[in-house]
């Protein structure tokens, strides 16, 4: 209190005389025990009676800048209480990513098991998503419903049933952790686990309704299924059985649909010892969608992830690296110069739904695709235009790939990914 009383004393006496802060000299004098100190402190200046009203005034001031700071402490220590929680709930979400560019977005000599790891995105997104998977369910049960009314049976309907009231309970459980997000409760400890656990029991789920799903498989032909990854996790994808062998040239086509932002992901890799990144599909983050070739870029001027089917095609040459984009049967884009003269090696592993870091595995959930995906066909050479139409607008004479035919018996899914009926061409016919 004495230190404030001399640091606002001489302002105080010198304002009265009319002068500034500027001019303002401190100057130190021995007073003696039962001396008046103001009069020791201002000589010539004012009547001992105005010094001591002065002082007066002064332990007033101190007396409420100490309460006022013991208030801002306590504002303090509860800002500071919040912002702990803020930055408990942060590790939750990871860091904005950049684009893949060129290889960028992977670490050379990568090779973390990231397999098991939970979905690294934040809480809201991953609320939405498990509302959509939901519906889905629900969508696959309807299907089913229909499907046991033909065939009478009575295991179908109990099965039917129990898998209903999971779904209900999940979605108890969503709604639970929304009103809890809302309303600022959620333990931020108790996070992970819990969507751990909701994302466990969606696995089961989706497992055992493609085990009932399994009694349609006779009535539809080997290559009218689609693939499902519901979810951004790096443990649900489907890998292809058979490798690619050497290719100068390709044609890769496929059915996509997708809704996921920002970016679906990857809708499939191609790795080779030594290269990760030997031919990539991915749309990561912002960035439009690109396609890599030993680790080449090509940015696609593609426009699907508005939850509708679409049809696109990419076709490429080695001489000069030239490539061309169809969407929906018409040709959107095309250049030259992507990895010229490289051919596509052989002896490598093509995955459905993830991006590969590591031959096989490597798995980021960022880079997951999210969606469904259907007659993925590849052939060894440049399709015509009029070839890529009829692919497109499902006529019967469309080819299949002669190096990768889409067919159920060259696909095995993993981690909850699913397989069933393919809807879009009945739909276009």
């Amino acid at each position: 209190l004495l230190l404030l009383f001399l640091v606002l004393l001489p302002p105080l006496c010198l304002r009265g005389r009319g002068q500034g802060f500027g001019q303002t000299r401190f100057i130190c004098t021995s007073v003696p025990l039962d001396g008046d100190m103001c009069a020791a402190s201002a000589p010539g200046g004012g009547s001992a009676e105005e010094l001591k009203s002065t002082v007066l005034q002064l332990r007033e001031t101190v007396l409420q800048q100490k309460e006022t700071i013991m208030n801002q402490k306590e504002t303090i220590r509860e800002l500071t209480a919040k912002l702990g929680r803020c930055e408990s709930q942060s590790v939750l979400e990871a860091p904005p990513g950049e684009g893949k560019g060129g290889g960028a977005g992977r670490k050379p000599g990568f090779s973390k098991n990231t397999m098991g790891d939970l979905s690294r995105s934040p809480a809201a997104e991953t609320l939405s998503q498990l509302g959509q998977t939901l519906q889905s369910l629900k969508t696959r049960l309807e299907n089913l419903e229909q499907f046991s009314r033909m065939n009478s049976s009575g295991q179908t309907n109990n099965l039917k049933d129990i898998l209903q009231n999971k779904i209900d309970d999940l979605e108890k459980q969503v709604l639970s952790r929304v009103n809890s997000l809302e309303e600022g409760k959620l333990n931020p400890r108790n996070e992970s686990e819990e969507r751990g656990k909701i994302e466990s029991t969606l696995t089961s789920l989706h497992q055992r309704i493609s085990d009932l799903e399994k009694g349609q498989k006779d009535n539809r032909p080997p290559d009218r299924f689609q693939l499902t990854f519901p979810l951004r996790t790096n443990y649900m994808y489907a890998k292809v059985k058979k490798s690619l062998p050497e290719m100068y040239a390709f044609t890769i086509c496929m059915w996509m649909k997708s809704n996921a932002s920002p970016g679906m992901g990857t809708p499939f890799s191609y790795a080779v010892p030594g290269q990760a990144n030997e031919l990539v599909l991915i749309e990561w983050g912002n960035n439009p969608m690109e396609m890599l070739i030993n680790d080449k870029v090509a940015k696609l001027p593609f426009v699907i992830n508005d939850g509708k089917w679409h049809h696109i095609c990419v076709t490429w040459t080695t001489r000069d690296g030239v490539w061309e984009a169809y969407q929906d049967g018409t040709q959107t884009g095309s250049g030259e110069n992507l990895a010229p003269y490289h051919p596509i090696k052989p002896q490598g592993v093509l995955v459905l739904g993830q991006e590969q870091d590591t031959l096989g595995g490597g798995f980021d959930a960022t880079q997951a695709f999210v969606g469904e995906l259907a007659h993925f066909n590849v052939w060894d050479r440049r399709l015509s235009p009029g070839e890529v139409y009829g692919l497109a607008t499902c006529s019967t004479k469309a080819l299949a790939g002669n190096v990768i035919a889409w067919a159920e018996a060259n696909i095995d899914i993993y981690g909850g990914a699913t397989k069933w009926t393919f809807e879009a061409c009945r739909q276009l016919n």
